[in-house]
């Protein structure tokens, strides 16, 4: 791969901006309307800015975790063990990829999640592949691809769920097989294309500096990896604990409500990506108060998301469930949760963003001490006083 001048991915404010910024008058100034007319214009340019990237992303994001909200919704109207084995599966294994947190399951209930685990292998393995693809082409700008991937995907993966689950009655290793190949028909659309042409410049085979830096970018790696995978494990951890007592109706009722939680959150993290490139090019261009303008304008955006699924699950909190199961009892249950949850989407819609700051900054280690403390030392425990010492339950 040749070396050349690389260009920021997305254009930033130019230095004539930044110093215009600097200089605008005080909402006290005489010129005021002037400043504020001012400021909603590079909002909104900073907003074009934003969503040219982030609009793709959040597009294949949510369409890949549908994939597996379809897979639960087809084994949901099968029965209430079954939306729960395949919900510890694709929640808890696929993501941790530790078993023996199935200890105090239920016997039934961990040996299907057991079997469900097996039939995931493979969509485990497509992971590798799958969000190295995904950056490589976001850094190339070919964002679209990915959009156009996942569309298609999403839409075969709902024809496949419904031949396997109801007209071939294979049940909820059906439903596991067809996440597999749905998976990996996407790794395989998106591979096809970097390597076959469609990125001439960035792609010419493979090459020893592919090697160069690899230490260094192993560093900045784990510690990003580490910063993403404690925020996970711990709503993982949470979808356990509520099985230990209740059963499949509990791990149901939070799995829903997680499940619900993960897919709007696609869409902060979809910010979360384009905050991190768009601070880090005004960084790296010399413009930290265009850095602070792109992260503010991000966690308006974000806010304004969270809002609205706010207002929605308000409204509708049995409406949610339904998509999942029939059953009353676990429906009841996520109605019971719905304000819960809702705030809690409102609330973390901006951790998110913050997080992508950090990125752009440089600061992956901090947040990853960060959430230990926040998740681990205080949320987990106090999950367990109010759940099982204070008899709270679920909630």
């Amino acid at each position: 791969m040749s070396v050349g001048h690389h260009q920021p991915l997305l254009l930033s404010i130019s230095e004539d901006s930044e110093n215009q910024i600097n200089q605008q008058p005080h909402e006290s100034d005489p010129g005021s309307s002037a400043s504020a007319r001012y400021c909603v214009k590079e909002a909104w340019t900073e907003f074009k800015k934003l969503w040219q990237i982030a609009a793709p992303s959040i597009f294949c994001r949510l369409a890949m975790f549908s994939l597996t909200l379809i897979t639960q919704s087809f084994a949901g109207h099968l029965d209430q063990r079954q939306l729960a084995a395949i919900s510890i599966a694709t929640t808890v294994i696929i993501s941790i990829s530790f078993g023996f947190l199935l200890i105090g399951q239920p016997t039934l209930l961990a040996e299907l999640t057991g079997e469900v685990a097996m039939w995931l292998i493979p969509m485990h393995l497509s992971f590798v592949f799958q969000f190295t693809l995904m950056r490589f082409l976001q850094c190339q700008l070919k964002t679209y691809v990915i959009a156009w991937v996942s569309g298609v995907v999403l839409v075969v993966h709902l024809l496949l769920s419904w031949i396997f689950v109801y007209k071939l009655r294979v049940g909820i290793v059906g439903a596991a097989l067809t996440l597999d190949f749905s998976w990996w028909m996407s790794v395989l659309g998106m591979f096809i294309y970097s390597v076959c042409g469609g990125c001439r410049n960035s792609w010419t085979g493979l090459s020893r500096q592919a090697f160069i830096g690899l230490w260094d970018f192993f560093k900045l790696a784990l510690a990003s990896g580490v910063m993403l995978s404690l925020e996970n494990f711990y709503y993982r951890i949470l979808v356990i604990v509520s099985g230990i007592r209740s059963a499949e109706v509990a791990v149901d009722a939070l799995s829903i409500c997680i499940s619900f939680y993960g897919w709007e959150s696609m869409i902060p993290l979809g910010l979360f990506a384009a905050t991190g490139i768009r601070v880090a090019n005004e960084i790296g261009a010399g413009n930290g108060n265009s850095a602070k303008f792109a992260a503010k304008v991000s966690v308006f955006n974000s806010l304004v998301v969270g809002f609205v699924f706010f207002l929605v699950i308000i409204a509708f909190p049995g409406k949610i469930a339904m998509i999942f199961t029939s059953s009353s009892s676990v429906i009841s249950m996520v109605e019971g949760l719905a304000l819960l949850l809702a705030i809690t989407i409102l609330f973390n819609c901006i951790q998110p963003i913050l997080s992508g700051v950090a990125v752009g900054c440089g600061w992956q280690a901090l947040v990853a001490y960060i959430n230990i403390g926040s998740y681990y030392f205080v949320g987990v425990p106090l999950g367990i006083i109010l759940g099982w010492l204070l008899h709270y339950g679920l909630k």
